[in-house]
């Protein structure tokens, strides 16, 4: 409202005013109704409210210097190197990166911590609560290291430590930062079939699995660039070496002796890459068609064989009783008889029998017997 070249302006209890004139800042207006003298409208008062307790302008930098904000808000003015952490009315509020900063004090209770960030790795016991606050995706790299990892952190290329179980948080903008997380839990490698070539030249695929873990996770990332690739690769080799020199009877016959060899030669070539191998067990052993017929006509022949020897030797056992039995009815006539008795009563238990004692004397004979 105009009167005679005045303009009248009113700031709330809870707002400040910012005046210019030409454009130029000229003070802060507080609370109270205010007649300025404007005659030609060059006087611009941005009015804002102090229960937001960030100052958003434009022209903050003209302010600031001029001294304006001394007594009504915390002005924070950081460095490449600094950052600041911001609690208002003890919640936390924000992370703030380098730049100029201002924060209304006359409303709100605000506190400020400005933090040297020359050091990239940022710790504290609230991190997590720090995490949720605005300001931290553009301020802050918050790494999360599970259970049963470790995480490598790397500074400019440089090892720097190994971080355990948690989450880690690193300066934005200060250094080139790398986190590798490393599984130091038990670990499952298929070797998938692969054709080997045995002594006696058959061609076999062999399915195998190892089970290995991390043990120098420094060593595993730094010395390979793929240390579960690497182990693939040495446990394909290894089955090369020690199949390629036996023959398919002797694989098949010693398959534990040979998954302990290849188990012992592969824990030998991995110890380099930080790596222990727990197992290595032979899966599936695939022949070739006509080669699997060929064992199946072989096993069928041995099978056979071992039938007909057992048979020949129950009849050869069976024989030789016979033989014996008939030496002691040579030696004995009356064990023959009654021999021959039995036989008469088992014929005669089944059927009708007649006997017709034709000799002189074999009815005496008979009946001396009976």
């Amino acid at each position: 409202m105009y009167v005679f070249g005045f303009r009248k302006i009113k700031i709330r209890e809870f707002e400040r005013g910012f005046m210019f004139r030409d454009k130029v800042f000229v003070r802060v207006l507080m609370p109270g109704e205010l007649w300025i003298f404007d005659p030609f409208a060059k006087v611009r008062v941005d009015v804002m409210s102090v229960r937001d307790p960030w100052i958003r302008h434009a022209d903050l930098d003209v302010i600031v210097r001029a001294g304006a904000l001394k007594e009504q808000a915390l002005v924070l003015d950081l460095k490449d190197t600094q950052r600041a952490l911001v609690w208002v009315d003890g919640r936390f509020e924000a992370v703030l990166g380098r730049g100029l900063h201002a924060l209304w004090t006359v409303f709100r209770e605000v506190k400020a911590e400005i933090v040297d960030a020359r050091e990239p790795r940022f710790t504290r016991d609230d991190l997590l609560v720090i995490a949720r606050g605005a300001g931290t995706n553009e301020n802050l790299d918050v790494y999360t290291v599970e259970n049963g990892f470790t995480g490598l952190y790397f500074r400019d290329g440089v090892f720097q430590a190994a971080l355990g179980a948690g989450a880690h948080a690193f300066w934005k903008g200060v250094a080139k930062i790398k986190v590798i997380s490393v599984d130091l839990r038990e670990q499952v490698c298929d070797i998938a079939g692969q054709e080997i070539m045995t002594a006696d030249k058959v061609t076999l695929r062999l399915n195998a699995v190892a089970t290995y873990r991390v043990t120098d996770a420094l060593k595993a990332v730094t010395t390979v660039d793929d240390y579960r690739q690497a182990l693939y690769r040495e446990a394909q080799l290894v089955l090369r070496a020690v199949i390629g020199t036996r023959e398919l009877d002797a694989l098949l016959a010693e398959k534990d002796a040979v998954a302990r060899e290849l188990e012992n030669l592969l824990r030998t070539r991995t110890a380099v890459l930080g790596l222990e191998v727990v197992l290595l067990g032979i899966r599936d052993v695939i022949m070739p068609g006509d080669m699997k017929d060929l064992m199946n006509k072989v096993t069928e022949a041995k099978k056979a064989a071992e039938a007909t020897l057992i048979t020949r030797r129950e009849e050869t056992a069976a024989m030789r009783m016979q033989a014996n039995t008939a030496k002691i009815l040579e030696n004995n006539p009356t064990l023959m008889k009654l021999r021959e008795l039995e036989v008469l009563e088992k014929v005669a238990a089944k059927s009708n029998l007649k006997v017709v004692l034709g000799e002189k004397g074999l009815a005496d004979r008979v009946m001396k017997l009976l």
